[in-house]
């Protein structure tokens, strides 16, 4: 342990001035690699810094002992480094956290798709539940979110709603959001009273940058049209709505919220690449997940992961076993708890194979 931290002071002696390089300042995409790098390992030694100098106190306290020419300066370095070693263990156990490989994703940006499921106006309503929710959580973090691509339903919410999380950790932060959400509640369209069972789908997708995913613009078929809003009105006079169907794979993503065509291009261009990448880490997901089957990150969208019981104001996420009483926070974005326990549940994992590995 003590040689990684030293390791890492050493790098980041290094990311110090190669950040201070006006060359590398000009190349946009390596600044941004190293800051990112910077900042994680900046992190780390905010537990490791203090971690090395409570082990070089200890050190100094055991040779006062072992030299044991002075009894009473013994005796107080004894105490003190029965001090020290209580410190240094709660140290390694949070330095244990920290120096799990991170996914490389985690840093980048999130594209988060939600679709309606089974239930059907309720399933739509329920998806712009979902979607006011993460906007909500987002915005209490100070995420940017910014949407790509939507489709309204008539009773209120969104058949699908896609769209961009900007920030640091935006991906890390909301990956295991992906799986299938239940909601158990009397809708509003529901005039006996009953309690119904509606799902809505939700992906979480790191966003693909153009060095990530290549793509050979003769693969790609663009199709424009005129936007139109919930019950076929039209929103829109020009042909501002974008169809891009990508001819290799089938993938086709539309974009007419904006009102020019050049930025519903943009950002559907932006929804296939990322697409792309996603299907690539599937297939290395499935590869994985034939040896070992994650209970957190599993990249399973079709499981059920969550239920939101609202005659019993509660939230129970079938993954790792939590029930919360909350849900009419939850439902403002107090997510905190959840993403938490889903992530400290993912790190256990990680450091149990681990475990397992070296036993």
């Amino acid at each position: 342990m003590k040689e990684k931290i030293q390791a890492l002071q050493k790098r980041l002696d290094e990311l110090n001035k190669e950040l201070s390089d006006p060359s590398v300042f000009n190349d946009q995409g390596r600044y941004k690699q190293l800051s990112r790098e910077h900042s994680e390992i900046s992190k780390i030694l905010e537990i490791g810094a203090p971690y090395l100098k409570a082990l070089e106190a200890y050190e100094e306290n055991k040779a006062i002992i072992e030299e044991d020419s002075d009894p009473e300066l013994a005796a107080l370095a004894k105490e003190e480094n029965e001090d020290l070693e209580k410190k240094i263990a709660d140290y390694e156990e949070k330095l244990k956290l920290l120096l799990i490989p991170k996914d490389p994703d985690d840093a980048k940006n999130a594209i988060v798709e939600i679709r309606a499921g089974t239930g059907g106006d309720e399933a739509a309503i329920f998806a712009g539940d979902l979607y006011r929710m993460y906007t909500r959580y987002c915005e209490d973090h100070g995420f940017k979110i910014d949407v790509m691509s939507s489709t309204p339903s008539e009773r209120g919410g969104f058949k699908e709603i896609i769209f961009m999380v900007e920030g640091p950790d935006a991906y890390g932060t909301l990956k295991y959001e992906s799986g299938v959400h239940r909601v158990q509640r009397v809708p509003e369209t529901e005039t006996q009273g009953r309690v119904h069972t509606s799902a809505a789908s939700v992906a979480v997708l790191p966003e693909a940058e153009e060095v990530d995913v290549e793509i050979d613009p003769n693969e790609l078929r663009i199709d424009v049209f005129r936007s139109s809003g919930p019950g076929g009105q039209s929103v829109n006079t020009t042909d501002s709505a974008v169809r891009i169907t990508h001819i290799p794979t089938g993938l086709v993503v539309t974009c007419q919220d904006e009102k020019s065509q050049h930025k519903n291009k943009a950002k559907a261009l932006k929804v296939l690449r990322t697409r792309l990448l996603d299907m690539a880490m599937q297939e290395q997901r499935s590869a994985i997940d034939a040896q070992r089957k994650s209970m957190v990150g599993s990249g399973d969208r079709s499981a059920k992961i969550r239920t939101y019981n609202f005659p019993q104001g509660r939230v129970t996420d079938h993954r790792i076993g939590l029930t919360l009483y909350k849900l009419d926070r939850i439902m403002e974005g107090d997510l905190d708890e959840l993403i938490e326990a889903l992530h400290l549940a993912a790190r256990n994992e990680k450091l149990q194979e681990e475990y397992e590995a070296k036993a």
